[in-house]
């Protein structure tokens, strides 16, 4: 994925907020935090999952579909790959 490597920094910085987030939701479990709390933290992450996501898609789709050079079968390829990706992080 090429892509990751033009934004690998961006990309690696939003992993180690969420690596961040998942440490402090632990700690909050393990001291018994509060659940409204706990919910915050849980929304959060999965906020930041969801951005993580959309931004390396975003990538993904502009890499391959936005190039005119691509033939048509490859550029099918390629979209039922996104496809199989987005069901599985869909359910």
């Amino acid at each position: 994925m090429a892509h990751t490597s033009t934004s690998k920094k961006q990309l690696l910085s939003r992993v180690r907020r969420i690596k961040g987030q998942a440490t402090a939701l632990e700690r909050a479990l393990d001291e018994e935090t509060e659940c409204t709390a706990v919910l915050q933290q849980i929304a959060a992450i999965r906020g930041a999952i969801n951005g993580l996501m959309a931004e390396v898609l975003e990538g993904q789709v502009r890499e391959h579909f936005g190039s005119t050079g691509e033939d048509m079968q490859h550029r099918q390829d390629d979209l039922e790959q996104i496809i199989r990706i987005m069901r599985s992080y869909l359910r």
